[in-house]
């Protein structure tokens, strides 16, 4: 109901106006991102491959860890994701929310990452980096991967691990060797490329995969693809079009590399 009335010589107010109300700016899908506290590099990646796709709308979080990566600062990180979860937008609906470690995923374990995020947020769609990059090599139908970390080598035996106890084989496995986080974030794209063509100089496989959400690689995946002649995916590329294909965006982004050009997997 309309209500008219003066309230000094200059001004109407008019109160209860109509109006209709839809999902704002999340159309399309409505995405959650736990971003870890240390972390430089997620948001840019995903703000990047989201920026300009309309109807979906990213909104994040920060969890506190450790700039030390160590299977002990990654496993206590389990308790505190219920709460950084609940923070995003309190109340709000979500089609999909994103935990953005990788080796923090594979020491906790995906599914009690997935039972936390939904203490808070119950039945939401889940995802991960590692959950992601298998999501990737089904729909790239890889089986054979090659494996690039920042990691110490305690941390990258729970990565090669993790990843041949899933049915995956991987032939050749490069790292940087460096537990610091803040570094991680720094290590410059050429040496990444560098490290991805030695990786594919070593062995037979499929596609490569960049684990760790503090590696640049999202905006230089296609040309490496071009350049390898294979398919290339990291924590943030393969999560990114992992949380669009499970909020039912299936549009696709060719110049985000070959990934993003397919659905997921049956």
């Amino acid at each position: 109901m309309e209500m008219d009335r003066k309230v000094d010589p200059d001004m109407q107010l008019i109160e209860g106006l109509p109006f209709e109300t839809d999902r704002g700016i999340a159309s399309k899908a409505r995405i959650g991102l736990i971003v870890l506290a240390t972390d430089y590099t997620i948001e840019h990646e995903w703000r990047r491959i989201m920026t300009g796709l309309t109807g979906v709308a990213l909104y994040q979080s920060r969890i506190l860890n450790d700039a030390q990566i160590t299977p002990e600062t990654l496993r206590a990180m389990e308790p505190r994701i219920a709460a950084a979860t609940e923070v995003i937008l309190p109340g709000a609906d979500f089609d999909v929310i994103a935990y953005g470690c990788t080796s923090a995923s594979m020491a906790i374990g995906e599914e009690k990452v997935f039972q936390r995020i939904r203490e808070a947020r119950p039945n939401v769609e889940c995802t991960t980096p590692i959950t992601a990059a298998f999501a990737a090599f089904r729909a790239l139908g890889a089986r054979r991967i090659g494996v690039l970390t920042p990691y110490r080598a305690d941390v990258n035996r729970i990565v090669a691990d993790y990843i041949k106890a899933r049915g995956f084989t991987v032939p050749v496995f490069g790292s940087f060797n460096e537990e610091n986080d803040n570094l991680v974030a720094r290590i410059a794209p050429k040496s990444i490329k560098s490290a991805i063509l030695a990786i594919r100089k070593r062995a037979e496989i499929d596609a490569v995969f960049v684990s760790c959400t503090s590696i640049r690689l999202a905006e230089a995946a296609a040309d490496i693809e071009k350049e390898i002649g294979l398919p290339v995916t990291s924590s943030n590329h393969a999560m990114a079009w992992h949380a669009l294909r499970l909020a039912n965006y299936d549009e696709a982004l060719p110049h985000w590399g070959k990934l993003f050009t397919l659905p997921l997997a049956d």
